[in-house]
C-alpha cells in the first residue's frame, strides 16, 4: 500500500493551526509542523498528533518563519524525515493590530517576512519535489477579506502583507497546475477563541450572520477539503471560513 500523504504545516504548537495539524492526522496524514523554540512548545501538539494518528510518526520542527533561510529548512527536513512532501499548509502569520500612525518601518518589514516572505520561501522549496511527483497541495492562509482587499482600521501592515499572500498565491495555481499541483487560500474569520471546537462554537454568540462564532474545526474542515486526493479540480480558489462575516473582524 502507498503511504500516507505527507504534511508541514506552520507555526502548529498552537492556535486554528494545531487544530488544523490535529484533524489532518486524525484524517491519516503524516503530519510535520513548526514551532518557535522562544513560543509555545511543541511537546502538546506532538502528542496530540500521535494520539491522533494511531501512532503515526509526526515531526516538529523549529523555525522562525521571519527570519530568512528558516521556512526552507523548515520543508528540506520534513522531506528528509517522510522522503517528501506532498502537502504544504502555510498558516503562520503574525499580526500587529495598530493604526498606521503609530506604526513603524521595523513593523512593516517584520510582517512582510513572516507573512508574505514567507510563503514566497516555502513555494520556492516544496515545489520542485512536488512537481517531480507530479502532485502537490499548497495551503495559504489568508485575512478575511484579503483577496477583496477589504480594509481594516489597525491593520493596514497586516492586511497589505496577506492580501498579497493570496494574490502571490492565486497565480501560483495557474503556473502549477500541469504538474498535478493545486493552489488555495483560506481565509479564517473572527475566530477569538483558538482551542474551542465546534460544539463550544455553537455557545458563543457572535456579531455574524449565524450568530455564533466559528471554531478550529471550522477550518480544518476546510483545510482538509482543499488538500484531499478528490479536490484535484479545485484550484485558485480562496475560502471564506467566517459564518457570512463581510468584513474582516466582528
Amino acid at each position: 500500500m502507498p503511504l500516507p500523504r505527507t504534511v508541514l504545516i506552520t507555526a502548529a504548537a498552537r492556535g486554528l493551526a494545531r487544530g488544523v495539524a490535529i484533524d489532518l492526522a486524525r484524517a491519516g496524514y503524516r503530519v510535520a509542523f513548526t514551532f518557535r523554540t522562544d513560543g509555545t512548545p511543541p511537546d502538546g501538539t506532538l502528542a496530540a498528533l500521535r494520539t491522533a494518528g494511531g501512532g503515526r510518526e509526526a515531526l516538529a520542527i523549529a523555525a522562525d518563519h521571519g527570519v530568512s533561510g528558516d521556512t526552507e529548512q523548515a520543508v528540506r527536513a520534513a522531506e528528509s524525515a517522510f522522503g517528501g512532501l506532498d502537502i504544504y499548509i502555510h498558516s503562520v502569520g503574525p499580526i500587529i493590530v495598530r493604526s498606521f500612525a503609530k506604526s513603524t518601518m521595523a513593523d512593516y518589514h517584520a510582517l512582510l517576512a513572516a507573512n508574505l516572505d514567507s510563503a514566497v520561501e516555502g513555494a520556492f522549496a516544496a515545489l520542485p519535489g512536488m512537481r517531480s511527483r507530479g502532485f502537490g497541495r499548497l495551503v495559504f492562509f489568508g485575512m478575511n477579506g484579503s483577496h477583496l482587499t477589504n480594509p481594516a482600521r489597525n491593520m493596514s501592515l497586516y492586511g497589505a502583507a496577506k492580501a498579497g499572500v493570496v494574490a502571490f498565491a492565486r497565480t501560483l495555481a495557474l503556473e502549477e497546475a500541469a504538474a498535478g499541483i493545486t493552489v488555495n487560500v483560506v481565509e479564517p474569520g473572527d475566530i477569538r477563541d483558538k482551542e474551542i471546537d465546534r460544539a463550544g462554537a455553537h455557545t458563543i454568540p457572535a456579531d455574524n450572520p449565524t450568530g455564533h462564532a466559528g471554531s478550529w474545526e471550522d477550518v480544518a474542515y476546510a483545510v482538509r477539503f482543499f488538500v484531499s486526493d478528490d479536490a484535484s479540480f479545485i484550484n485558485g480558489m480562496t475560502l471564506g471560513v467566517n459564518g457570512g462575516l463581510v468584513e474582516p473582524h466582528e
